[in-house]
Formats: C-alpha cells, sequence, structure tokens
C-alpha cells in the first residue's frame, strides 16, 4: 500500500512539472503565470484564461487534462484506500482484542499504569498471572515497552470500559489511580458491577482509607506510609527486612511467597496431613504458614496438621518451584 502512495505522490508531482513547464516554454507564460494555469487546468475549476492560447498550447492543454483526470483519479482512488485500509484494521485489531478479553476468566484487572500500577503488573508477570491493564493514556501504553494487547484503553471510573474489561468474570482488582477520588469511584462501579469480586486500592491520604473500605475495597493500600515504615524498618532489623525483600522482589532467581488453597490441591474433601502431602520432595516448595477455614494463621505449622477444606497453606520457593507445585496439582493461575 505504501508503495502504490509513493507511485501516486511522484505521478502528481510529475504532472505539476509538466503542466508548469509546458506553460512555461509551450506558451511563453511566467513562472507565476504558469504555476496558476496548471492549477486550474488539473483541477478543472473553470477560472479565466491568463491569456488567450495558440494552437500549441490548446493541444498541450488537451493533453494535460487527460493525462492529469486519470492520474488524479488514481491518486485518489489509492490515497482512499489507505484510509480505509487503516480504519479497518484498527478496528479489526480492536475487536481482536476484545475477543481476547472476552475469553479471559478470573483474570485480574489493573486500573492505571502509574508508578504502583506498573509495579504491580512486573509481580503479575513474574507469577504469572493473567490481567489486563485499563490506561486512558495513549502516550503510556506507547511508551511502556508492553504489547499493547495487555492494555485497554478507557477510564477506569467508567462502567462500560470495566464491563469492557471483563469485570463480571475477574477475580480481582487493583486500582492503583494517583487520584484518591477516582480509585474511590472506580472501586464503588467494580462493587457494584461484581460484588464477589476482590478489591485492592490504592491510597494518598489516610483519610481516604475508611472511604475506600466502605465503598467496598477488600484492601487499601498507603505506599507513602509503608515506604516510610520499610525505611524505619531497615535500621532497626535490616538483615530481616533485606530477607523480607528477598521473598517480595521474585522473579526467575528470587524468593516467592504463594498460596494455595485446599481445593486447588485436592479434588475430593478427604482430610490429608502437612507430612502426607511430602510438598518439599515433590515441588521443592517448603510450607510456611496455615490458614484454617475460620481463617486463623499458624506459623511453621506441624507436619502432622490436618489440612481440610476451606483451608490454605502458604509456601515458600522460587519461581521454579512454584512452576512445579502448579504443575503437581495441576493448579491454575487464579487468585485464591
Amino acid at each position: 500500500m505504501r508503495s502504490k502512495i509513493a507511485v501516486a505522490i511522484t505521478l502528481l508531482i510529475t504532472i505539476l512539472l509538466i503542466g508548469v513547464l509546458g506553460f512555461k516554454f509551450v506558451q511563453g507564460l511566467s513562472w507565476v503565470d504558469a504555476i496558476y494555469m496548471t492549477v486550474i487546468t488539473i483541477s478543472t475549476v473553470g477560472y479565466r484564461e491568463v491569456e488567450l492560447p495558440n494552437d500549441q498550447t490548446k493541444i498541450f492543454i488537451v493533453l494535460l487534462l487527460l493525462f492529469s483526470v486519470v492520474i488524479v483519479g488514481y491518486a485518489v482512488s489509492v490515497i482512499t484506500e489507505y484510509l480505509i485500509s487503516r480504519s479497518s484494521l484498527k478496528d479489526m485489531r480492536a475487536k481482536r482484542k476484545q475477543k481476547h478479553i472476552d475469553a479471559m476468566e478470573n483474570h485480574i484487572i489493573v486500573c492505571g499504569y502509574g508508578r504502583n500500577g506498573r509495579q504491580a503488573v512486573e509481580k503479575l508477570i513474574d507469577y504469572h498471572r493473567e490481567f489486563i491493564i485499563i490506561e486512558k493514556s495513549q502516550e503510556v501504553i506507547d511508551d511502556c515497552g508492553l504489547d499493547s494487547n495487555l492494555f485497554l484503553r478507557g477510564n477506569a471510573n467508567e462502567d462500560e470500559v470495566l464491563i469492557k474489561a471483563g469485570i463480571e468474570r475477574a477475580s480481582t482488582l487493583i486500582t492503583a489511580l494517583p487520584d484518591d477520588a477516582d480509585n474511590l469511584f472506580t472501586v464503588l462501579s467494580a462493587r457494584q458491577l461484581n460484588k464477589s469480586l476482590k478489591i485492592i486500592s490504592r491510597a494518598s491520604e489516610e483519610t481516604s482509607y475508611k472511604k475506600l473500605k466502605l465503598a467496598g475495597a477488600d484492601n487499601v493500600i498507603l505506599p507513602d506510609k509503608i515506604g516510610g515504615e520499610h525505611m524505619a524498618s531497615l535500621i532497626v532489623s535490616p538483615d530481616l527486612i533485606e530477607f523480607w525483600d528477598n521473598l517480595s522482589y521474585g522473579g526467575d532467581e528470587g524468593v516467592n511467597l504463594e498460596q494455595v488453597s485446599f481445593e486447588q490441591m485436592f479434588d475430593d474433601n478427604g482430610d490429608c496431613s502437612i507430612i502426607d502431602l511430602n510438598l518439599r520432595q515433590k515441588t521443592g516448595c517448603t510450607i510456611i504458614g496455615y490458614k484454617s477455614p475460620d481463617g486463623n494463621y499458624t506459623v511453621n505449622p506441624d507436619p502432622k496438621m490436618m489440612l481440610t477444606a476451606g483451608s490454605k497453606i502458604i509456601v515458600v520457593g522460587n519461581t521454579q518451584q512454584i512452576l512445579n507445585l502448579q504443575k503437581v496439582y495441576r493448579i491454575n493461575n487464579e487468585v485464591t
């Protein structure tokens, strides 16, 4: 298509040059008059000639008109085809992206690709989670370096955009917008559209914490507060915090924490002890915590502790060990 456009533009420039040179040297007009006569001849607007043409000029005008009609017609058709194809291609890409989103289930929706949103996405990629990002700035989408198919351009405050992102089928929504009011409206809209959705919201001000919780957020994160506490903890317990950071950052060489529900590991409701699970030998992961069905946590649980329906275990391992865990127990990437 680009080659056709190049040919069309070349032909247009050529016919203009031929017209100008013809009127200049065949009829002896000035350069300005030659340009004027060429334009009104090719465009067929019918303005008055600068001076009456002689016989040679009349023949030249006839030939110029015939060739210009063909060339201009060709150029218009090529440019029109290009514009239509671009529009069609854009529509086709949008439909393909929407079809991909419509096929998602138990995915994660990230609202806003600012500093916190980007950090959340990097962690989701480390854990191989399926997600879609809602971002209203095309410039941010273009400059982020990620596949554009991971983005849905729009305002996360609007119900229509959330529905397009598959809010009814999503398991979790992370709203990391820079403005607390925007996060509040997004939480309200998301909670109305999906009552069972897990919602995690960012907040800049502590006064927004209660409002976001009342609006329906399950967890509210204050990045500035966490950052200050983290810096203070590095002074009080530096080795412990560095170890925790190593757990938090993940990646292929890092260490990851993962929670796994009883239902993800077993198809039936039969009880099983931690020692019978033999998780470390099978996957390389180590169980460091247990959550009972009533919500109580046990750190470093006894190997004889029984796993029951509704309970969860918390395991630690590198990325490959976590992938082994998912493979052995056929665990999908849904958030538990």
